[in-house]
């Protein structure tokens, strides 16, 4: 497929300006790899990892109502993981070491981002859900109710009722 080869050839651009890039992936929001560029990693296992983080980071967002997902980043004690939305069906996921100016990568993370957006966008067409100007990974037409890859969160109840203080109220040791 044309759209795979243009992806490819993004991550490969994306290297060529951030160099500290140790890999990159891009996937479907759903797990499924489009083009990768990351050597010494297993792409579909880093696939489905991203997939699952970003069902937590949406729902996360959403709980705490800050909105759609728009980046991830994980810095680690070696380095950073950086996943960032490429429009509504597609997502850009980042391996960098621990010397990246982290500025930098998300600036050129971003930039890549809606790039590939666009290029999964124009493959797919409107038809099949990839309208250029959607906001990014959202509910599909077909899955309004959540997500792709996303589980229910459970709001936390308060109880019915107060326990009652007890007589004496607090005492402090002696």
């Amino acid at each position: 497929m044309a759209v795979e080869s243009d992806v490819l050839d993004e991550l490969h651009r994306l290297r060529n300006r951030v160099p500290q890039l140790t890999g990159s992936l891009a996937a479907t929001v759903d797990g499924l790899v489009l083009a990768h560029d990351a050597p010494g990693t297993e792409p579909e296992g880093l696939a489905a990892l991203t997939a699952a983080a970003l069902g937590v980071a949406h729902r996360m967002a959403e709980a705490t109502a800050r909105g759609g997902f728009r980046e991830l980043l994980l810095r680690g004690a070696d380095g950073y993981v950086a996943t960032y939305a490429a429009g509504p069906s597609a997502v850009l996921t980042l391996l960098a070491d621990g010397r990246v100016n982290v500025g930098r990568l998300h600036l050129e993370g971003r930039r890549s981002g809606a790039r590939i957006g666009e290029l999964v966008a124009a493959g797919l067409g409107p038809e099949r859900g990839g309208a250029p100007d959607a906001e990014p990974v959202t509910a599909l037409p077909d899955r309004a109710a959540r997500p792709i890859g996303t589980l229910p969160v459970r709001t936390p109840q308060r109880p019915a009722h107060q326990p009652a203080p007890r007589a004496g109220g607090h005492h402090r040791p002696t």
